[in-house]
């Protein structure tokens, strides 16, 4: 039986649904997946049903002292393995001071998490994202003998890119989630072998049936247009800039409600920037909404908007186009591939305050404009956002290629893929 070590920097997590379905997928298909984490998870907090059936998940975290010690003697018995990584981690590239100091610390990591796999014969290990847990990944593959592949999604490639070189020079296949990524990967580490760059797009589940919005108003009266925005508070999400440019429709006299999902570490400086602009009845932020009361949020959404600065293709918009619902976003990384202007949904230039504002305005001027007794522009990309997602971003659909896919990585004795991308059709 093939056995894959999987990794994530924190398993299981409400934003990272897809680790948790690539880990029952390939179980569906008979192979032991070793589910494991960096960082310990409140298990109250985020676990779909099924979501570790099959075995435990296997943390580094709490450290136990008896495996540091049997760490330290893993990284002196085979240290030639890994002297080439300390080499690039302490004296080449460009990296700072603290950022080589965490690199030793990793890499001692690396060899704990070696430490507690080696009694399961591990065939393979995969990690989710190039931060920490990627060299931890490559190292405790290094010291097992056995081969590594990672998966790169957004910011920790396009923001937080730490020693992607070695990492891809590494790694047997790199897989990665949209077209624009692998352009990018391939146009800063020229030297990688284009054809271990593969595309895997995630994906969303599709409702069996189109819900339209109905028509809460007849032609130009006075409505409350209803936006949501769904999201870590994080700043490389940038609902500061959301919020700002609610104070300019406010300002505009467009009568609007913002609702914004989600919590993390800006929200103190959200609500303060909330009350400064005078929007306490206009933006309310509503925390962690657990993903079974999303859908009530949708439903009674307008427009659903992204102002992050740095993304993959995000769920959300999936989501919510999924629902036939308009969505704006801005025009960054693989966004557009999902997102086609005028078509599936609507896109601002990135950082533009004032095209964003202006793309609401339109679309609020669009929807008081339909008339509630036929079809409008606007239904029909609602109907187009929804085919989107339905051909293109099928969680079904995509986690099957995937596991067809990662099965022929993993399994193949000579491995010699194509430089198209076999995991799925171009849009």
């Amino acid at each position: 039986m093939l056995t894959i070590a999987y990794l994530a920097n924190q398993f299981p997590a409400d934003v990272e649904p897809y680790v948790g379905e690539e880990i029952r997928e390939l179980r569906k298909r008979g192979v032991k997946v070793i589910a494991s984490s960096v960082r310990r998870t409140r298990k109250d907090l985020y676990r779909p049903a099924g979501e570790d059936a099959g075995g435990e998940i296997l943390c580094l975290r709490p450290i136990q002292v008896l495996m540091l010690l049997r760490a330290l003697g893993l990284i002196l018995w085979r240290w030639n393995r890994i002297a080439g990584l300390l080499t690039r981690a302490l004296m080449g590239g460009k990296e700072s001071p603290k950022r080589r100091a965490k690199a030793l610390l990793h890499t001692y990591l690396g060899a704990y998490y070696a430490v507690l796999l080696r009694g399961h014969r591990v065939d393979h290990i995969h990690v989710h994202h190039g931060y920490f847990g990627s060299w931890i990944a490559m190292v405790a593959a290094r010291l097992l003998g056995v081969e590594f592949s990672l998966t790169l999604h957004g910011s920790d490639l396009l923001l937080d890119g730490a020693y992607l070189d070695v990492k891809l020079e590494s790694c047997r296949f790199c897989v990665t989630i949209s077209e624009y990524n692998r352009r990018h990967i391939l146009h800063h580490f020229p030297d990688v072998d284009p054809r271990k760059i593969l595309v895997s797009r995630l994906g969303v589940d599709v409702p069996a049936r189109a819900e339209f919005p109905p028509r809460r108003v007849v032609r130009g009266a006075r409505r409350t247009l209803t936006l949501l925005a769904v999201g870590r508070l994080h700043a490389v999400k940038d609902h500061a800039f959301l919020v700002r440019a609610c104070a300019r429709l406010r300002d505009c006299g467009l009568e609007f409600d913002c609702a914004i999902a989600g919590e993390g570490p800006e929200r103190q400086r959200l609500e303060s920037l909330v009350r400064q602009n005078r929007l306490q009845d206009h933006v309310h932020l509503l925390g962690h909404v657990a993903r079974h009361s999303m859908d009530a949020l949708y439903r009674n959404a307008d427009v659903v908007a992204l102002t992050s600065r740095s993304e993959g293709i995000p769920l959300v918009l999936m989501e919510a186009m999924a629902r036939c619902k308009i969505v704006l976003a801005p025009a960054i990384t693989g966004i557009p591939e999902l997102v086609v202007p005028g078509k599936t949904g609507f896109l601002y230039a990135p950082g533009a305050l004032k095209d964003f504002v202006a793309r609401i305005l339109f679309l609020d001027e669009r929807t008081r404009g339909e008339d509630p007794n036929a079809v409008s522009c606007l239904d029909w990309i609602r109907h187009a956002a929804r085919v989107q997602v339905l051909h293109n971003f099928s969680r079904r659909k995509n986690l099957a290629h995937f596991g067809n896919q990662f099965l022929h990585l993993t399994a193949a004795q000579d491995w010699s893929p194509p430089h198209e991308d076999l995991v799925l059709q171009q849009i």
